[in-house]
């Protein structure tokens, strides 16, 4: 296939605004699969996607489609939306040379369509601006079309209005893709490289690359390299994504396909590494020529939680399952540790809470995992009396307060899109949230973006909820990290019958450790289970205790055989139970269910 007849190019927008949807709408036009295996959500290949009607994973297909008598190739990459997920939309981005801007006529432009176009606008792709669910009753397309010249500069008739759902104009979108998004660029003749922008693990296959081929031509059975890694295999199978894999003979420059590596080790083939064919990469007129790709910047975790197997046995199951999952979800990090009441267990680094959430589902259900999740938390700065500095990723890691000069936490910049009428009620959450105004635009006459400096937990942990229910949903948020700044912190250590549980613990502003320790002391007794004996819940800072529950024990009535006679009598066998009462709590173990965990966890 000529180079001037492919087109890669992928669809950026803000969740729930039709991504899917139309990328259904695009495989049916073109044929890509066949009418009777075509199904709603069809790039969307986990059931979680389903489930919950969101994009996790970048998901490529490759279609064929014929305009003015020619044929060309469209590789499609269909994105996610949230703002957990950024990582995969700057991948995608890098694989492809024009992106389709998709704002929903009911909504309008929302907080990630601008962060996803920033990052488009950033590696230089060509912007195709559509207006989706035109059909909608509620679409205020003049409106939106307004804001979308304001946004990107581009004319009222550059903006292509479509419903994804019942396919109207959907085709024009094919049309514009294949008049204004430029051919890729690369050399068939050069040494062969192509970027990872995707993995996973197959039992068969072993690692299976998602690649965009830059240069040459890689060929089945050929022995390739990884330059980032060092490592070295045989390709065992080859082809093109639609959405099935289909094989081929040879993948070239400008396409997008997969290498089934044949690699046991998920370590050796990285996303954002390049491949390139072993021989000639190092063959004598070629050698130190073939230079590695770009790739993509190093994603850094904002949320850190611990992840403990309920059966310690699992432990292995669970490195294993982790290692699987990364190669899938780049994004993802994790670190061995462990706790004296939950035995080993892995610190993992997430992009926000949704993340976390999917993660432990899919460890669940993927790979039929019992798991612990501890408190979410974020990394601090911590400054010793000694000037020595070091990075805390969770409460356990927290120094002697003797010791502690100061700490700082990580702050965000954030930015709300709202509708005119609703920014009192979000100011006053913002207020609460301890987050800094810094200023107001108009995207349109009652559309409106404010912008915040507040600290990071503080955003990820209950904000969107909070902003989506008093906004009634109409408004959207992102953030992205700006460093970090001191803060008037301490840690919150939750004892349970005398007991210090470390993973209850939590590094809170001092202001709200009052507050913050009664809510977790009250969620634990709704949900440990009574025993023979009191139990104490307590919250305290460095030994003082802040906030008190205690969870009452089983009482049985041992006077009830008991007719007539002295009083001493009764009192003698109450005094009897309240000795084995006393000898019970301190030698009885209370077992903290995984529902006590999660109801911590759990937002308010």
């Amino acid at each position: 296939m000529n180079l001037e007849n492919i087109r890669n190019f992928c669809i950026i927008a803000h969740i729930d605004h039709g991504k899917s949807t139309l990328a259904d709408r695009l495989i049916e036009i073109t044929h890509t699969v066949e009418d009777r295996k075509m199904k709603a959500q069809l790039l969307d290949q986990m059931d979680l996607e389903r489930e919950r009607g969101i994009t996790i994973k970048l998901q490529p297909v490759k279609m064929e489609y014929k305009d003015k008598g020619k044929k060309y190739i469209l590789n499609l990459i269909d994105t996610p939306g949230h703002v957990d997920f950024t990582y995969e939309v700057s991948r995608s981005l890098a694989a492809v040379e024009g992106a389709i801007l998709l704002v929903d006529a009911t909504q309008g432009i929302q907080a990630q369509t601008i962060a996803n176009l920033y990052l488009a606008m950033e590696q230089d792709l060509i912007i195709i601006p559509t207006i989706n669910k035109i059909d909608m009753p509620s679409a205020m397309v003049p409106e939106v079309e307004q804001e979308i010249m304001d946004l990107i500069g581009c004319e009222r008739e550059d903006i292509l209005k479509i419903s994804a759902k019942t396919g109207e104009n959907v085709e024009k979108i094919l049309a514009r893709v294949i008049s204004e998004v430029p051919c890729p660029t690369g050399d068939i003749n050069a040494p062969a490289r192509a970027l990872i922008f995707d993995s996973y693990f197959d039992s068969y296959k072993g690692v299976v690359a998602q690649v965009r081929i830059v240069d040459g031509e890689i060929k089945v059975g050929e022995e390739i390299a990884f330059l980032g890694s060092k490592a070295a295999s045989e390709i065992l199978e080859l082809g093109i994504i639609t959405p099935e894999l289909k094989k081929r003979d040879s993948l070239q420059t400008g396409e997008i396909g997969y290498i089934a590596t044949g690699l046991k080790e998920v370590g050796k083939c990285r996303v954002g590494d390049t491949i390139t064919n072993l021989h000639e990469a190092f063959a004598e007129e070629n050698a130190g020529k073939v230079s590695q790709l770009p790739g993509y910047k190093e994603v850094r975790p904002v949320v850190f939680a611990s992840v403990y197997p309920i059966d310690g046995a699992d432990y292995p199951a669970l490195r294993d399952a982790l290692d699987k999952l990364k190669l899938s979800d780049a994004s993802l990090s994790f670190e061995p540790e462990s706790s004296t009441a939950l035995g080993r267990g892995f610190r993992c680094g997430f992009l926000g809470m949704l993340h976390l959430e999917i993660v432990s589902e899919r460890l669940t259900r993927e790979y039929d995992m019992n798991l612990v999740v501890t408190t979410p938390s974020v990394s601090y700065q911590v400054v010793k009396k000694t000037g020595e500095e070091e990075m805390i990723f969770s409460p356990a890691g927290m120094p002697d307060p003797n010791h502690l000069a100061e700490i700082r936490e990580p702050w965000a910049k954030l930015e709300i899109v709202l509708p005119e009428d609703k920014i009192g009620r979000v100011m006053a959450l913002a207020e609460n949230s301890r987050a800094t105004y810094k200023s107001t635009s108009y995207l349109s006459k009652d559309r409106v973006i404010l912008t915040y400096e507040a600290p990071l937990l503080n955003i990820i942990v209950d904000f969107y909820d909070n902003l989506k229910s008093i906004s009634s949903g109409y408004a959207s948020m992102s953030y992205e990290p700006i460093g970090f700044r001191l803060g008037n912190l301490i840690k919150l250590d939750i004892l349970i019958a005398d007991e210090k549980v470390e993973a209850f613990s939590r590094i809170v502003p001092r202001e709200e450790a009052h507050t913050e320790g009664k809510k977790i002391v009250e969620k634990l007794k709704e949900a440990i289970p009574r025993q023979n004996f009191a139990i104490a819940l307590q919250a305290a800072i460095s030994g003082k205790i802040v906030a008190r529950e205690t969870i009452k024990p089983f009482r049985k009535d041992v006077t009830a055989k008991l007719y007539g006679g002295d009083v001493s009598r009764k009192n003698k066998l109450l005094d009897k139970q309240k000795k084995g009462k006393k000898k019970m709590k301190s030698i009885g173990k209370v077992d903290i269910p995984q529902e006590a965990f999660l109801s911590v966890l759990k937002k308010n």
